[in-house]
């Protein structure tokens, strides 16, 4: 979230983005910028790209911080959809004879915190599923490579999307094939997502490269095997089991319960059976897929799917984007209908 103040005269003398959670959120930290720069802020005009708060959380209402401040406008781009927000925040502005304008920017806000909008409306994450393959479709060969199918441009790239994500999941094939780390190395970041694992079995290495950066790491298994937990648990992961009827992880459980842990946007970076696991289920919202210019023939597909009987069964998507990205395509295709809610 951010917020620039624009003093009457026109001139922007304050601005803001919203910490770490727990922390100040973009307003306040937008009126500290101005008190540090000298600038008095009564009658400027706040630009939010969300409906300030209104309730005490973690941190006190940020409505309450530009009423004391005598802001005298506020433009938002769009409503928060946080029930405990909700309208309140702009009801409180007028009522303390604050102007308020709304929606200009909406559709550009909502895209920009479009898990935000997930959690709060459907209590779970906005799910993207990342892919790296061939132009054929191959995301390995039949011996298990993969590294590297895309150049380091498309990684680079895809390390910017893991780090836009409150977490990153994988399954425990890929974490056995290829012992990944699932942190962001290749780009800036102040901090690393939450790693994640669906480890029905607890396989999961106790020497897994996957613990060795910052940051949590959740285990979700459908295995009760205390010992196993227990050692997984002495080397920091969190342990959750969620067992389906098939004794496999319940998915949608596990989305449920990550909505309850505040995290926006997953992002899914796992073999061609979680993958297909996860989109039978219905629990992925967009693909972020990157083209390779090469043909690799036969080898490992990106998702499993079972065959379709007629055309009329398949999933209908929409293409959001389409850019190069050195000398790969990446392609962004949204479940058709998704981010209607």
């Amino acid at each position: 979230m951010g917020c620039v103040l624009v003093s009457a005269d026109g001139k922007v003398i304050g601005q803001g983005q919203t910490q770490a959670a727990g922390s100040a959120h973009a307003e306040v930290m937008a009126l500290r910028d101005a008190a540090s720069r000298g600038h008095a802020v009564a009658g400027a005009t706040a630009y939010v790209t969300l409906e300030p708060c209104s309730h005490q959380g973690r941190t006190g209402p940020c409505c309450d911080a530009l009423i004391a401040a005598g802001i005298a406008k506020v433009v938002a781009s769009i409503a928060d959809p946080n029930p405990l927000v909700s309208g309140q925040g702009f009801e409180r502005l007028r009522a303390a004879g604050i102007s308020v304008e709304v929606d200009p920017g909406a559709e550009a806000s909502r895209e920009l915190n479009i898990g935000f909008f997930s959690r709060m409306l459907r209590q779970t994450p906005w799910v993207r599923m990342k892919m790296a393959a061939s132009l054929d479709g191959t995301t390995a060969l039949a011996n298990g490579q993969s590294q590297w199918i895309t150049s380091l441009e498309a990684r680079t790239d895809g390390h910017a999307w893991r780090a836009r994500a409150s977490a990153v999941l994988t399954g425990i094939g890929t974490l056995l094939q290829d012992d990944p780390s699932l942190d962001v190395r290749l780009v800036e970041t102040q901090r690393q997502p939450h790693r994640i694992i669906i480890d029905s079995q607890l396989q999961t290495p106790l020497d897994a490269r996957i613990f060795k950066p910052d940051g949590q790491v959740w285990i979700y298994t459908a295995n009760s095997d205390a010992a196993k937990t227990q050692a997984l648990q002495s080397r920091g992961a969190s342990v959750t089991s969620l067992p389906d009827a098939g004794g496999k992880v319940d998915l949608a459980a596990v989305m449920r319960d990550l909505g309850q842990r505040q995290i926006n946007e997953l992002h899914v970076e796992a073999g061609f059976k979680l993958n297909g696991s996860l989109v039978r289920a219905g629990l992925v919202d967009e693909f972020l897929l990157y083209l390779a210019p090469k043909l690799l023939g036969p080898g490992q597909g990106m998702l499993n799917l079972p065959a379709l009987q007629a055309l009329s069964g398949a999933l209908p998507l929409e293409f959001i984007s389409a850019d190069r990205v050195g000398p790969d395509l990446r392609l962004l295709a949204r479940v058709e209908g998704r981010g209607n809610f």
